[in-house]
């Protein structure tokens, strides 16, 4: 079903709010993946907070027109999945696992800002901590510090007492 031209602009309209936020694209082939495991995509990209469609690569080119994006525009042949995040690397983690678990989905290429990838360029943002996981690891880091000192008192504290 094709769509009439007010719906054409609502969905750049909403393609561009999204890459106006985003921080990463990635685009995926999905020819030959069934409706069953394209839905538990679609439910990791959500918890994962990835935009994730399957758009007309015109619409999208209209889309990216103009933004730090626009270099992506060569790659948009065939049909393509779009995963777009404000994360970097959240939409290159949540395709790129899919894939290694799909033989026939295909991440084509990928950009950040000013930045277009290649399949290897994201796969290699996919293999880097995401946001989630660097605080976690600036937390417990932060959290280290503290203990180390309590503990380095403790052992004072204790040899003073012994002596």
């Amino acid at each position: 079903m094709s769509l009439n031209l007010t719906e054409k602009k609502e969905v750049v309209a909403e393609v561009s709010a999204q890459v106006a936020s985003a921080q990463a694209i990635v685009l995926a082939e999905y020819r030959g993946i069934g409706v069953a495991d394209l839905t538990v995509l679609r439910a990791e990209a959500r918890k994962a907070g990835v935009y994730l469609r399957v758009l007309k690569n015109t619409l999208v080119r209209r889309a990216v027109e103009g933004t730090p994006f626009s270099g992506l525009s060569d790659q948009m042949v065939g049909p393509l999945l779009f995963g777009i995040s404000s994360d970097p690397v959240a939409a290159a983690k949540v395709l790129n696992n899919f894939a290694k678990a799909n033989d026939k989905f295909v991440i084509k290429a990928g950009a950040m800002p000013n930045q277009v990838m290649d399949v290897a360029g994201v796969q290699a943002l996919a293999s880097t901590l995401g946001r989630e996981e660097l605080l976690a690891k600036f937390a417990r880091t932060l959290n280290e510090v503290p203990t180390k000192f309590a503990r380095a008192l403790a052992a004072v504290r204790d040899a003073k007492e012994a002596a």
